[in-house]
């Protein structure tokens, strides 16, 4: 293996060990993806951070020994940000940069440079046994599901981070609508949503909004339209799922067609054990007229109606709380109901990778969860 060969698996490697790792294949799409994402420069730069921000003079000190001059890796490591491959912070005039996981992360950063080859080598990596481990034995997820707002009553007292009003009425940044990656994939590849014909429907707030606004990405629009396609979003049934943080930095609006996260949730005997959420949706038999329409609605199939009762039984196991079979109902018969226990999120991004590094599973815990899946428990 030659050196500009060796520079990205020793970035892949490198990756890997981080708070969500970036495992190896036998097929080698995690190298191709590299490759796209990074010059043998950049690769050998990247190796330099990590998960937590790091200040440039911090990088430049080990880094130095690459040859370049502080100007040079400060240009490169900018460029980096504005290709979506590493992230970037500035507090109060002092910069940070830090490594970025695969998802989500340095996938969703192409969403304005597709190309085919580049979704062929995505879906190889992610259908992966390896990525899909890495992925679902985190602690925590890195997304969470809120409910839309017109499922929520008076009564939950729900938190300003679980509804979406408040996370655009509160923000104190830019805002910006970008193109739904997953939606723009699967129209590419000839299988349009069937939810939604809008691709611009995921927001972006606080230091994600202000990288993209850096890197030219997506557009910056105020509070009254992001309020409107947050309407939008809803009336067509899609699934938010933020950041899971109680600063919340991106909020997706998702669909069971196209979503990874949700065809992923579809596929599991038992998701919830998987997901992060503070509701789930239960049904009222004297009020229900069997109609359907929550079934109709539901994007995981958690919602399936009873052949004998014609009566919606809500699957448990299944139910992310996204409410939006309560939105539909027109007889009020399905509502959501809060956990007994409310999970609260780490306060942002750094505080939730912190907690998911401490926790980050053994090789030997995935080999557990491994069967868990393939039993089904």
């Amino acid at each position: 293996m030659d050196k500009k060969e060796q520079v990205y698996r020793d970035l892949q490697k490198h990756l890997d060990k981080q708070a969500v790792g970036y495992p190896s294949t036998k097929t080698g799409a995690e190298i191709r993806l590299l490759k796209r994402f990074f010059t043998p420069d950049e690769a050998l730069l990247a190796i330099h951070l990590n998960y937590k921000p790091k200040v440039v003079e911090e990088i430049y000190e080990t880094a130095k020994g690459t040859g370049n001059s502080f100007d040079d890796m400060l240009n490169m490591l900018d460029r980096m940000a504005k290709n979506g491959v590493i992230g970037h912070i500035e507090k109060e005039g002092t910069r940070y940069f830090y490594t970025l996981p695969f998802v989500v992360g340095m996938f969703e950063g192409q969403i304005y440079k597709l190309t085919p080859e580049f979704i062929a080598d995505v879906r190889e990596y992610i259908s992966d046994k390896a990525f899909g481990l890495e992925f679902l034995s985190t602690e925590l997820p890195q997304m969470r599901t809120i409910p839309v707002g017109k499922s929520i009553r008076q009564e939950h007292h729900i938190a300003t981070y679980d509804q979406l009003t408040n996370i655009i009425n509160e923000t104190d940044g830019p805002i910006v609508i970008n193109e739904c990656i997953c939606r723009k994939m699967a129209a590419m590849s000839g299988n349009p949503c069937q939810k939604t014909s809008r691709l611009e429907t995921c927001m972006a707030f606080g230091n994600i909004a202000k990288n993209c606004v850096r890197a030219g990405m997506g557009r910056v629009i105020g509070k009254e339209e992001a309020r409107d396609i947050a309407g939008q979003n809803e009336f067509e049934g899609l699934v938010l799922q933020p950041s899971n943080t109680r600063k919340v930095e991106f909020v997706c609006a998702c669909c069971g067609c196209c979503c990874g996260m949700l065809r992923v949730h579809k596929i599991l005997a038992k998701p919830l054990s998987f997901w992060s959420t503070n509701y789930y949706a239960t049904v009222s038999p004297g009020d229900c007229t069997g109609c359907g329409a929550c079934a109709d609605r539901c994007q995981v199939h958690a919602v399936r109606t009873n052949k004998s009762s014609g009566i919606p039984d809500v699957n448990r196991d299944r139910c992310i709380g996204c409410g939006n079979c309560v939105s539909s109902c027109p007889s009020g018969a399905i509502y959501l109901v809060k956990n007994g226990e409310e999970t609260i999120p780490p306060a942002d991004s750094e505080d939730l990778y912190d907690t998911i590094m401490a926790n980050k599973k053994t090789t030997l815990r995935k080999i557990r969860l491994a069967a868990r899946l393939i039993l089904k428990k």
